[in-house]
């Protein structure tokens, strides 16, 4: 789905905001074409993702540079947090400093920037080291954290054991699922696998927590437009349901 589909969708089916994720793709990265989005669609972006995934290493070079650019563009379109993933081992210099780096910008720019949740890539029944300084931001000294319930299920986390632990560090949310049987990230909708995805967006109700919650699932395996908006609207409803 397009950037303007995804507007488009999210207002028909009554969302409050959207994520955008800077992608290949130039209009994710034009803050004017997005901010003429926002006008058009009445729906604010709440959230941008930086292009710090595997398929999105040619955007914006170097590595410091995908942080900065991608805060500098949570200001220009008025965004409330920016994701980031965390380095891979190969990014041997900038996964020394990253955590340290992070909070520079952070404080820099003025950004909140949340650093996602990873889980371990397996290979042959191997654990095989892809991040660093690890795939999961317990223990790591980030301000604020990501998490992501179908990454949480291909790690083996429980959510609200992580979530009780991060407390105030908390600062997005990847509202998802996963069976835990899969080595990668399923991305399922919401109460289809194996989280306590309910569970845990009680326990931000009440603790009242303030962040935003972006719906995250997969909808490749839809058999048309018709069943995209339904899953879609099937995820929407859940949120509201359990963030009462």
């Amino acid at each position: 789905m397009g950037v303007k589909d995804t507007f488009a969708v999210a207002r028909d089916l009554g969302y409050d905001a959207v994520e955008v994720m800077i992608t290949g793709n130039p209009l994710s990265r034009d803050p004017d074409e997005l901010l003429d989005y926002v006008q058009e669609y009445q729906l604010p972006i709440a959230a941008i993702h930086a292009p710090t995934l595997l398929l999105t290493q040619h955007v914006w070079g170097d590595a410091w540079n995908k942080i900065r650019l991608a805060a500098k563009m949570v200001h220009r379109v008025g965004a409330d947090v920016m994701v980031a993933h965390p380095p891979f081992v190969w990014q041997r210099k900038y996964a020394k400093t990253f955590p340290e780096g992070v909070r520079r910008i952070s404080d820099e720019e003025g950004v909140k920037i949340a650093v996602e949740n990873m889980y371990p890539w397996r290979v042959a029944g191997r654990e095989v080291l892809m991040y660093a300084p690890h795939w999961s931001p317990l223990g790591q000294d980030y301000e604020w954290v990501t998490w992501d319930f179908s990454h949480a299920a291909a790690s083996g986390t429980n959510s609200l054991d992580a979530v009780r632990q991060l407390g105030d560090r908390l600062g997005h949310v990847h509202l998802t699922d996963g069976s835990g049987q899969s080595v990668m990230d399923e991305h399922a909708r919401p109460g289809l696998g194996t989280q306590p995805v309910a569970e845990t967006l009680h326990h931000l109700v009440e603790t009242d927590w303030k962040g935003v919650v972006a719906v995250e699932v997969s909808t490749r395996k839809a058999k048309d437009t018709g069943q995209i908006d339904e899953w879609l609207a099937e995820s929407l409803d859940f949120a509201r349901r359990h963030l009462r």
